[in-house]
C-alpha cells in the first residue's frame, strides 16, 4: 500500500530537490545506496535509476548488469576491478567475487564502474563485519572469506531462504568428516553454467572447484550471497544430515544415511521423468 505524504494546509511542501535527497537519506540509512554526484541542470537534479543485484550472481552477471544500466561497453565494469582491489581481503587476491553485494543501487549518468562496484564492496565487508556473522564465523574458525565462500555455496545450493540454515549444515558436517562436499554448484561455476544436470564426467573435470575430487571448500565464492546465507554459514541448523536432494521446487529432502538418500534421489528421477513426459505429450 502507498502512503503518500500530505502536507497540511500553508505548510511549504518538498521540493523535487528536497524529495530526492530524503529519498537518497533513507536509502543511505538502510545501507543498500552508492553515494552518487547528482546532475545539475536547468531542470533540476537528475532522478536516478535503481540497479537491483539479486542474491547469488555471479560477478561476471554483476558486471553485464552494470555495463547495461550504465549504457557502457562490454567489459568496462569489469575493467574497473583493479580500483576496488584494495577493498577486498587478501585472500581474495584481487577477486571481488563473492563481494559484490546482492542489493538495490541508485545511478545516474554520473555513476561510475568504480564506484558502484566500490560500494558492493564495502557493503559485502560490513555485512561480514556485523557481530552475529562475525562472532559466529570466528566460532567455527572461518575467516570473513572463508564466510562469503561458504555462504556462496549454500546462496546456490538452497532451494528457499528456509532451507539454507539446513544445507550448512550438510556443508560444516561434511567438512568436520573430511568428506568432498561434492556440491554441483561448484562444477558449474568451474563450467561457466547454471544447470541442475550433473554427469559422471563433470564430477571429473580438473578444477579447483570440483568439490567431488577435492575436500574442503573452492577456492573463491562462486557467486554474491546474501546476508541470509551469511547467517546461515555460521549458525547452521542442527542436525546429523550429510546429504540433501531437491525432489521438486519446496521439497528438499535431506538425509544422514547414503540409503536414504539414495530413495530420495530415486524419487527425484521418477518425478523429473514424469514431468518430462507429460511436457513431451
Amino acid at each position: 500500500m502507498s502512503h503518500e505524504y500530505r502536507p497540511p494546509q500553508r505548510r511549504s511542501r518538498l521540493t523535487r530537490r528536497g524529495r530526492l535527497a530524503l529519498f537518497l537519506g533513507i536509502l543511505i540509512a538502510t545501507g543498500a545506496v552508492v553515494l552518487l554526484p547528482i546532475l545539475r541542470g536547468g531542470h533540476g537534479p537528475e532522478e536516478p535509476r535503481r540497479l537491483t543485484i539479486p542474491e547469488g550472481w555471479r560477478a561476471a552477471q554483476v558486471y553485464a548488469a552494470v555495463d547495461r544500466e550504465l549504457k557502457l561497453p562490454p567489459g568496462s565494469a569489469e575493467s574497473a576491478v583493479p580500483a576496488v582491489a584494495p577493498a577486498l581481503p587478501a585472500e581474495a587476491k584481487g577477486n571481488p567475487e563473492g563481494y559484490l553485494f546482492p542489493a538495490t543501487y541508485p545511478v545516474t549518468s554520473k555513476t561510475t564502474p568504480a564506484a558502484l562496484l566500490a560500494h558492493m564492496v564495502r557493503t559485502a565487508n560490513e555485512k561480514l563485519a556485523t557481530k552475529a556473522v562475525a562472532d559466529g564465523g570466528k566460532a567455527h574458525g572461518m575467516t570473513p572469506y572463508q564466510t562469503a565462500t561458504m555462504a556462496s555455496v549454500i546462496e546456490a545450493e538452497a532451494d528457499s531462504r528456509a532451507d539454507m540454515g539446513k544445507v550448512a549444515r550438510v556443508v560444516h558436517n561434511r567438512l568436520a568428516k573430511s568428506m568432498p562436499l561434492q556440491m554441483d554448484s561448484t562444477l558449474h561455476y568451474a563450467l561457466n553454467r547454471d544447470t541442475v544436470d550433473t554427469t559422471l564426467r563433470d564430477t571429473r573435470i580438473d578444477s579447483p572447484f570440483n568439490t567431488y575430487e577435492r575436500q574442503g571448500l573452492p577456492p573463491t565464492p562462486i557467486d554474491s550471497p546474501g546476508l541470509e546465507a551469511m547467517a546461515a554459514a555460521v549458525a547452521p541448523t542442527p542436525g546429523d544430515w550429510l546429504y540433501f536432494v531437491t525432489v521438486k521446487p519446496g521439497d528438499t529432502r535431506f538425509s544422514a544415511t547414503y540409503a536414504e538418500h539414495r530413495k530420495h534421489v530415486a524419487e527425484f528421477n521418477r518425478h523429473r521423468a514424469a514431468h518430462a513426459g507429460a511436457r513431451a505429450g
